[in-house]
């Protein structure tokens, strides 16, 4: 807290004055253009490495960046996720949802645990909230990944904006990254066949009114990168894919 404190009062220096005439400037009509999920994690600072300012888009966290799928609405009737979809999406006419994944996740370093039965059983969910969030919502991502029986030469199969329009995804082609930041990348694309699933969205996505993105996060390198439909792999974000992603995002996107 006393950390906490000294930069409130740092902020109150260097920083108020020109975020309050921020503040004010989308004050009677922000216009935010994204709804961003990502996970809870201390280490991802979205606006940050977006650039991103007062009034741009909606933040939403959680442990593993996830969505649930609109098959737990009936019994989860105040859970945050689809809320945030409805407020931004309905209610605020954005045309952008960002799911953003990333590396080193505890959470998913977690869920890839919960492969074993011992760890996920009934009474391990009833005494840990993390465990059961995660066997609940993370199950589908898990099963998908423990089917391609760790041979991610072969392709998964997702379901995007409607049943109709799938996409396929090669993950971690080139093998960079460790088995539960394959998961994490899995794990990032199976939340957009989730937010697909909500009915409240359905006419939006027919018609090609709101899209969905996926973007993982290295935080050990810094590096970001963008699920590319077309390549069918995640892609780094730099100086020389930044027009051939911006392309893509015109062509398929608006």
């Amino acid at each position: 807290m006393d950390r906490i404190l000294r930069g409130i009062m740092r902020y109150r220096v260097l920083d108020r004055a020109s975020m309050v005439k921020q503040f004010e400037q989308v004050k009677d009509n922000p216009v935010p253009k994204a709804i961003f999920y990502t996970c809870m994690d201390s280490r991802m600072i979205p606006t940050r490495f977006t650039e991103t300012s007062v009034g741009d888009m909606f933040v939403v966290r959680n442990a593993g960046n996830l969505v649930p799928h609109s098959e737990h609405f009936v019994d989860e009737m105040t859970s945050c996720e689809p809320a945030g979809l409805e407020l931004s999406c309905i209610i605020n006419d954005i045309k952008h949802v960002i799911v953003c994944g990333h590396s080193d996740c505890k959470a998913m370093n977690l869920l890839y645990k919960l492969k074993s039965p011992e760890e996920s059983n009934i009474e391990q969910r009833r005494i840990s909230p993390l465990k059961s969030w995660l066997c609940t919502h993370g199950q589908t991502s898990l099963d998908k990944f423990l089917a391609a029986n760790q041979d991610f030469s072969k392709p998964m199969l997702f379901t995007a904006e409607t049943p109709q329009r799938k996409f396929v995804a090669y993950i971690d082609p080139e093998n960079k990254f460790c088995i539960e930041d394959k998961l994490s990348q899995v794990n990032t694309l199976q939340q957009l066949q989730n937010i697909a699933s909500y009915g409240m969205l359905k006419k939006r996505l027919e018609r090609h009114d709101l899209h969905i993105h996926a973007l993982w996060f290295d935080i050990y390198t810094g590096d970001i990168y963008y699920f590319s439909r077309r390549a069918k792999q995640f892609i780094i974000i730099d100086e020389s894919s930044y027009d051939i992603i911006l392309a893509e995002v015109r062509r398929y996107y608006s």
